[in-house]
């Protein structure tokens, strides 16, 4: 409790730790887990596949190198890897699927580093995986071949990881000067985004006779973790009952909420829907983890009705939105922020402008726009759902969707990443059902019934005994009709949510978003109606924008600023595509073109900048003839022509080190430089541009051969004397 107490819970029971693996310890007589039959065919499969002793069992001390450690890390992981993959869940950011993703990391390392097996050899353990486990989940057979995909694509994208990572870590060494305290804000930039395990920074700094300071590191995490939960904690508002509170209204025989009449409207003969008002009786208030009899007027509080005709949130559609009235006093209005069920019982959240007590009648009224516009995308997304497999075959399944007034969102799982050409094709056959008008068939059956019905969409989760079942265009008796193939053909779901009664009030829909936010899963967004209509003409405004700017940068820019000017319009206007709604396949294309745009706005700057360089060589060459270090000043546009310069010169005197600086009228002083490779390692330009640019007070970067930087000065004759005494002293 809030105060520190304990408070039993309402039903008594023991957990005894005793999974599946544990049981079968006991029953083979095993010391372990590792020694049952669960485990053995994966040991042995490690042990051939790495080449490594063979699995004894040892631990701590005993476990010379850690070797047996590795084993039981990779036999476990390789598992939960295998069915979670196999189950939908693949790694990722958050949630979940950040933990698998450290799960698959951890499992990565311990095979490169300990075991030294090569890569690849995680996603081989696969097969054994599913020889031991597959009849139990049959999905692992199924999925077999992308789940040894996913884990092989992510082993290559953490070890590209890891290499990014020393490059990293390498550079800011280089950029710390005398610091003897690494950054905290690179080791948890390497940490967050990019995976780079945080044990490992620490040797690698550690080597190097550097610090980190792990309590910084340890406040950086304490704050994102906050971040997280506020933001779960925004995601989750609304009322929901509490385990005693459930048991104290089963206890005491309220029957659960009456939800029927949500489903209590109809279509009128002028086409529009008619939402019936529902009355209904208070049968309790929810207000401060208890459940209450009475509560007073300016309070937000949950309140429990016999019945309702508001849908509550499940099934990915959003709640319904309105309010009630007071029977006795109709200009008393609740209105309703939200809807939750718990255990059966539908929670309306109210502030309650008067008292409002158990035993009240109260009338209860849906925003209807929003209902409707809920309707309408729910049926729309049972017709993706359905156009989805009819476009990219059965193989595709529902891995999560969300219904919105505003739109809908439907993740599903692909064996490739959707082409453009399919996006039209699934427009296409869901804009022929809504030009059809379609009718909506709903039933409610026997769970048992629909078991055998051939092409039927559901989850792979518990449905009621009745369960509602949704058909587009097909009627109810033919689909039910024993070995039938009506639902092979049409959109046939199993869902509580709301729907239209034809298709024709969809009017239009279009895909606005397709992306793969993990391998294998498609992440699809969609609007209708005149969303649709509006998301449509944005992107043909934009689409004449683009034939406008294309011609522009075939023309070229009269000079340098022109050309560097198009290639800002054509990344400006490439930014604008990518934040405006509209169809998908018009927004690949589009930028398709602009990335092709943006080469030749490039191409032409690169060129443009060449010709400047070029213009300044021969005057650096007269004044400096026959010199091993050349160090001057010019005035140059950018850094970029800068450097063209430096290139240029010592492509004309090979052997020769070259420094330039350019001071802007912005007071800012541009450096650039490059030295043979003869004079590494004890020369090196990146070193050479730092030491000059910590001297006007500003920071420098590049490789051992060429390097560039910036800062500002008032004695520019000061930095030159710099950098000449520092050559010399290298050479």
């Amino acid at each position: 409790e809030a105060d520190g107490s304990l408070r039993q819970l309402p039903q008594h029971h023991v957990d005894t730790g005793m999974g599946l693996e544990r049981l079968l310890t006991v029953l083979q007589s095993k010391r372990s887990n590792y020694d049952t039959d669960l485990f053995t065919p994966l040991l042995d499969a490690i042990h051939k596949g790495c080449g490594k002793p063979r699995y004894q069992g040892l631990v701590g001390k005993a476990d010379t190198g850690g070797v047996d450690m590795a084993y039981r890390v990779v036999a476990d992981h390789v598992r939960a890897l295998s069915v979670c993959i196999a189950d939908g869940v693949y790694p990722g950011m958050s949630g979940a699927e950040l933990v698998l993703r450290q799960i698959l990391r951890r499992a990565v390392r311990f095979c490169s580093e300990v075991l030294q097996a090569p890569p690849g050899f995680l996603a081989s353990l696969v097969p054994v995986v599913v020889e031991i486990l597959g009849d139990a989940y049959p999905d692992l057979k199924r999925e077999m071949d992308r789940v040894m995909n996913v884990i092989n694509e992510n082993e290559n994208a953490f070890l590209s990881c890891l290499l990014r990572g020393r490059r990293i870590i390498t550079r800011t060494l280089q950029q710390m000067d005398q610091s003897k305290v690494f950054p905290v804000e690179v080791a948890w930039g390497l940490y967050r985004n990019l995976g780079f395990p945080l044990d490992l920074i620490g040797l690698m700094l550690e080597e190097k006779g550097v610090q980190l300071d792990t309590a910084a590191l340890d406040q950086l995490a304490q704050e994102d973790t906050e971040r997280k939960a506020s933001k779960r904690q925004v995601a989750s508002s609304g009322v929901q009952l509490d385990v005693h509170s459930l048991a104290k209204l089963q206890q005491d025989g309220i029957p659960v909420t009456d939800d029927s009449p949500m489903y209590a409207y109809e279509l009128g003969p002028d086409g529009k829907y008619v939402f019936n008002p529902c009355q209904a009786t208070v049968l309790a208030l929810y207000k401060d983890g208890s459940l209450q009899k009475e509560v007073g007027g300016g309070q937000r509080c949950g309140v429990l009705l016999d019945r309702t005709c508001f849908y509550a949130e499940r099934g990915g559609q959003a709640s319904d939105q309105g309010y009630m009235v007071h029977l006795e006093q109709q200009d008393i209005l609740f209105p309703v922020a939200s809807i939750q069920v718990s255990g059966g019982y539908v929670i309306h959240e109210v502030i309650v402008s008067e008292t409002v007590k158990a035993g009240d009648q109260v009338q209860l009224f849906v925003d209807e726009a929003q209902r409707l516009a809920c309707m309408v995308n729910h049926t729309a997304t049972h017709l993706l759902n359905f156009a989805l497999r009819q476009v990219l075959g059965d193989g595709v399944e529902q891995r999560g969707s969300q219904v919105t007034a505003e739109q809908l969102r439907f993740d599903v799982s692909t064996k490739a990443p959707v082409k453009t050409e399919q996006l039209q094709e699934i427009e296409d056959v869901i804009q022929e059902i809504i030009k059809r008008n379609e009718l909506v068939y709903t039933a409610e059956v026997p769970s048992q019934l629909t078991n055998g019905v051939q092409g039927l969409r559901k989850l792979d989760e518990v449905y009621p005994d009745l369960a509602r079942v949704v058909s587009v265009g097909v009627p109810m008796e033919r689909v039910l009709v024993p070995e039938s193939q009506a639902a092979m053909c049409a959109s046939v779901e199993l869902c509580c949510g709301t729907h239209l009664q034809r298709t024709g009030a969809i009017e239009d829909l279009t895909i606005i978003s397709e992306r793969q936010l993990v391998k294998g899963i498609s992440h699809i967004i969609a609007v209708t109606g005149e969303q649709a209509r509006q998301t449509r003409e944005a992107g043909q405004s934009l689409a004449k924008e683009v034939d406008t700017l294309s011609v522009r940068v075939k023309q070229g820019g009269a000079s340098l600023v022109g050309a560097q000017r198009l290639s800002r319009e054509v990344g400006l206007l490439t930014d604008t595509v990518e934040n405006t709604a509209m169809p998908q396949g018009l927004k690949r294309e589009l930028h398709a073109t602009l990335r092709a745009l943006q080469r030749v706005a490039n191409s032409a700057i690169r060129k443009r900048e060449t010709k400047l360089a070029a213009e300044k060589v021969p005057d650096l060459l007269a004044k400096h003839s026959n010199q091993p270090v050349i160090i001057d000043t010019i005035p140059v546009e950018s850094p970029s022509v800068l450097m063209k310069v430096v290139n240029q010169l010592c492509d004309k005197v090979p052997g020769t080190s070259v420094m330039l600086l350019s001071p802007q009228a912005s007071g800012q002083v541009f450096c650039a430089c490059q030295v043979p490779k003869s004079s590494l390692p004890v020369f090196s330009a990146a070193d050479w541009a730092l030491a000059v640019c910590t001297i006007m007070g500003g920071k420098a970067g590049g490789s051992e051969v060429v390097a560039r930087g910036s800062g500002s000065t008032n004695d520019l004759q000061l930095v030159l004397t710099a950098a000449l005494e520092y050559a010399k002293n290298k050479l």
